[in-house]
C-alpha cells in the first residue's frame, strides 16, 4: 500500500491547482485501497482515477497554453506518458484480465506524484503568481507577455531546454 496521503509539502498556494491535486491525492488513496479487494472495486476506481487525471492535465496544460509555456515542454510530454501509462493499465485490466500493471501503477504514482507537484507544478504555480494568471478568468495581469517567446523545457532549471 502507499503512504501517500495530502499534506503541506505538497500544497502549492495556488488555491486551483491545490484542490485538483488534493482531489487526485484522494482517489489515488482510494484506488490503493482497493488493492486487497475485488479486482471489479479496484478497476472502478482506477477508472474514477484516470478521468479526474484526464481533467487535471487539461487544466495545467491549457494553463500552460494560457502563460506561455509552449506546447511542446516536458511538463506537457509528463503528462501525456503518464496518462498513457493509465489507460494503458486500466485495458489491459478490462481486455486482458491483468492487473499486475495497474496494480504497480497505483504505486508508482504515489511515488511520482510528489515530484512532479513540488518541482514542474511548483514552476507552472510560480509562473502563473508571476504573470498575474488567474486561473478561474483567465486573465493575466502581464499583457506583454502575449508577445514573449514561449517558456520551453520545464519552465524550471532542472532540464534543458
Amino acid at each position: 500500500m502507499t503512504t501517500l496521503t495530502w499534506n503541506d509539502q505538497l500544497a502549492l498556494n495556488q488555491p486551483q491547482m491545490d484542490t485538483t491535486h488534493q482531489e487526485f491525492v484522494d482517489l489515488l488513496a482510494d484506488a490503493d485501497n482497493a488493492l486487497p479487494g475485488p479486482e471489479d472495486r479496484l478497476l472502478a476506481r482506477w477508472d474514477s482515477l484516470v478521468a479526474h487525471t484526464v481533467l487535471h492535465f487539461k487544466q495545467e496544460d491549457d494553463w500552460m497554453t494560457a502563460t506561455g509555456f509552449a506546447a511542446e515542454n516536458c511538463h506537457s510530454f509528463q503528462h501525456q506518458a503518464v496518462l498513457q501509462v493509465m489507460v494503458e493499465c486500466a485495458r489491459r485490466a478490462r481486455e486482458e484480465n491483468d492487473f499486475e500493471p495497474l496494480r504497480l501503477a497505483v504505486a508508482e504514482l504515489a511515488t511520482w506524484f510528489p515530484q512532479h507537484a513540488q518541482m514542474m507544478d511548483a514552476s507552472l504555480a510560480q509562473h502563473m503568481a508571476a504573470i498575474g494568471f488567474d486561473p478561474v478568468t483567465g486573465q493575466r495581469r502581464e499583457l506583454a507577455m502575449a508577445d514573449a517567446e514561449p517558456i520551453t523545457g520545464c519552465g524550471g532549471g532542472s532540464c534543458g531546454s
